[in-house]
């Protein structure tokens, strides 16, 4: 993380993505930020994750140990690392750090790609109401991001969320299941996303339905369907479960 930067306030950072817009950095080492609410907004449609059969397969071998929330911070050092294919990075100090500190708040996720110990890939991102706001990801090994997103969307639609938010839209994520909507539906998807109560939920004092969308359920359902061995789990369930709740292949 660079030295000097502009700090953000966390509280701040939730009321301008729970508005629509959030901060980007020209480049790593950039002292201050910029707020965008771009037109056209890329989202994953949770109900739609395009599941081909060799992502099936991935999934379903475990080839990686999938993890939530073990290596926040790690994960959001690999994303701001340049790389061949991404020479600078929007992921300043001041957003690495305002992230940090959301995730000891409970608001930002992350999830983790390993083989053996070593981490490989994965992506992080903001909770809030029933929206999760999916910020960047990474693969430092064949398939370890198309994993991640695959096992955020099973624990997202395990936890009653309602929006995926991935901000642009990417060859590499049309790829997946992801369309470009305008702002105005994406407006009306957010407010619904932050609106609706849960059934057993009520709205709290950011005006958030409270529980409204849980990202541990998915750690829920494992511990109350893994089997005696462990060696057959990866993470909090397995490869195989998260290809059944994930749906058809195509």
């Amino acid at each position: 993380m660079t030295g000097h930067h502009q700090r953000l306030d966390p509280g701040l950072v939730l009321k301008a993505y729970a508005m629509g817009v959030f901060p980007m950095a020209d480049h790593r080492d950039a002292p201050g930020v910029y707020w965008v609410e771009p037109k056209f907004r890329g989202i994953m449609p949770l109900d739609r994750f395009h599941l081909s059969r060799s992502l099936r397969k991935t999934i379903a071998s475990d080839r990686f140990r999938v993890t939530a929330d073990h290596a926040f911070a790690d994960v959001i050092g690999l994303c701001a690392q340049a790389a061949e294919d991404r020479p600078d990075t929007w992921i300043n100090g001041a957003i690495e750090d305002v992230f940090l500190r959301l995730h000891a708040a409970g608001h930002a996720h992350s999830i983790e790609c390993w083989q053996d110990d070593r981490l490989v890939g994965g992506l992080y991102g903001l909770a809030l109401g029933r929206a999760f706001f999916g910020e960047s990801m990474v693969s430092r090994a064949r398939d370890a991001s198309k994993v991640a997103m695959a096992w955020l969307v099973a624990r997202l639609k395990v936890g009653g969320f309602t929006l995926l938010d991935c901000q642009f839209q990417t060859d590499h994520l049309a790829s997946l299941g992801a369309v470009e909507v305008p702002r105005d539906d994406y407006v009306a998807l957010l407010s619904a996303a932050l609106g609706e109560p849960a059934a057993s939920g009520s709205a709290g004092a950011d005006g958030v339905a409270s529980g409204a969308g849980d990202f541990g359920a998915l750690d829920a359902l494992g511990a109350a369907t893994a089997p005696e061995s462990p060696d057959t789990v990866s993470g909090p369930v397995s490869g195989k479960v998260i290809a059944q709740l994930l749906g058809h292949t195509s």
